[in-house]
């Protein structure tokens, strides 16, 4: 693993959670999308090397729904970037980590994507990122 890639928070509104963090970090919002297949809206701040992604839900079903009808909003993720996931998603099933996804699929900010399951670190849902 190469570094922390973002810290992901799952938020009622972007837009009332981006003037939040705006204010905070002292910088704007610099890409906004909407990952039709996790039915989510993401937007991204960058401070330094640090970057922040805001996750809204999209439809009512969506995994980023569930999280904040059961917990709250809040961060719901911590995303490491890597140099190449296939690679990596094979070394941490030999070390006994359960994946989410069987392949990498695309997420956001034009990545790869692959998540490991929260029970198996410590409740933490960990994200795997190569850049395409």
């Amino acid at each position: 693993m190469k570094k922390v890639e973002h810290i992901g928070i799952a938020v009622n509104s972007i837009e009332t959670a981006g003037d939040i963090y705006t204010k905070l970090l002292n910088t704007g919002i610099y890409k906004v999308e909407e990952v039709a297949s996790e039915h989510v809206k993401t937007a991204f701040l960058q401070t330094g090397p640090n970057k922040i992604e805001l996750l809204e839900a999209t439809h009512p079903d969506s995994a980023i729904a569930k999280f904040i009808a059961k917990k709250g909003e809040g961060i719901h993720h911590i995303a490491f970037e890597v140099e190449d996931i296939y690679a990596e998603m094979q070394r941490l099933r030999a070390e006994g980590f359960v994946l989410l996804n069987e392949e990498p699929k695309r997420g956001a900010d034009n990545k790869l994507v692959c998540f490991v399951h929260p029970k198996g670190t410590n409740g933490v849902l960990v994200e795997l990122c190569q850049s395409v």
